[in-house]
């Protein structure tokens, strides 16, 4: 992972990957993961997201972690929250009532500085990550959460027709990344528009 590629992309407000709403794919299939209020999502890679406004707004706590620091800013201030600033080795700390973001790279935030994980909502994250990176990531995520059931979202298209992210995933590789530890069911796959390509949920639950 480039990190100056990233925080270029958000210097120079290059986001396209920003939504405008909270993801219609969470909202819709959130209840999968049949948490109680006020449960602890983990929001890996989360940049500005307004899944994290909608989250808050349904009455469950958010962590989340995020390479750039203005992208913390900026989710801030749009949630209209000041929040309580402090180091933590090689992380920053964002915090405020029900809600901890910590700034920096994702394999520096250990079990330990994340805290309890009650469930995982990664729409942006695997999707970000060169093949190269994909595992290492999973592994440590799985680490850090304990196993925390996720709920995942994927493209699936021709990787030939795009050389950047989001990349392309099929079920081999949701496998290959988290069949070891987790119970893989893909609950949602449909078009996306005005694109070759189908928007997959994925619904992981730890192995007993």
């Amino acid at each position: 992972m480039d990190a100056n590629f990233w925080h270029k992309k958000w210097q120079t407000n290059n986001i396209g990957f920003h939504g405008s709403k909270p993801n219609p794919l969470l909202v819709e299939n959130f209840e999968a993961l049949s948490l109680a209020q006020g449960s602890r999502v983990f929001v890996p890679l989360c940049g500005k997201t307004l899944d994290i406004g909608w989250l808050l707004s349904q009455g469950y706590a958010v962590t989340g972690v995020e390479l750039s620091e203005l992208a913390i800013e900026q989710l801030f201030d749009e949630l209209g929250i000041e929040p309580i600033i402090s180091d933590m080795g090689k992380l920053k700390h964002f915090s405020a009532p029900n809600i901890d973001i910590f700034v920096g790279d994702f394999f520096d935030l250990t079990q330990e500085t994340l805290g309890i994980a009650d469930a995982i909502f990664d729409r942006a994250a695997l999707v970000a990550l060169p093949e190269t990176m994909r595992k290492k990531y999973s592994q440590h995520l799985t680490a850090i959460t304990h196993i925390a059931p996720q709920l995942l979202i994927t493209y699936e298209y021709d990787q030939m027709l795009s050389q950047g992210s989001p990349f392309a995933l099929f079920e081999q590789d949701i496998n290959l990344y988290y069949a070891e530890n987790y119970h893989v069911n893909g609950v949602v796959r449909q078009d996306v528009t005005g694109m070759p390509a189908k928007e997959v949920v994925w619904h992981l639950t730890a192995k007993i």
